[in-house]
């Protein structure tokens, strides 16, 4: 998967099929916090998702920043991925969709 990393938008990209894949980030406190990941419908069930929140925790991990989600998918993802250290944001609410 080719990823790219856009730090001036704060965001890592896929693009496939003429369709695009992101995560958008925040840096705040030492932290990077995940704040959406969207994936169109023609890309979903081939581990995009999965793979831009980690290019973005392994980014988050060489700059030295905590790992933080406000993203519901992104705080699964760590959950699944205890090795990143990583928790949940204080904007973080169970159940809801992404923060914008």
């Amino acid at each position: 998967m080719n990823i790219l990393h856009n730090p001036e938008q704060h965001r890592f990209t896929l693009t496939q099929n003429g369709e695009t894949a992101h995560v958008a980030y925040l840096i705040e406190n030492g932290a990077l916090d995940i704040r959406h990941t969207i994936v169109p419908a023609l890309l979903e069930g081939q581990g995009i998702a999965s793979a831009l929140v980690k290019a973005a925790y392994d980014y988050a991990l060489q700059q030295g920043y905590a790992c933080v989600a406000t993203c519901a998918y992104a705080v699964r993802w760590l959950q699944r991925h205890p090795e990143y250290n990583g928790t949940p944001s204080k904007e973080y609410c169970e159940g809801n969709a992404c923060a914008l």
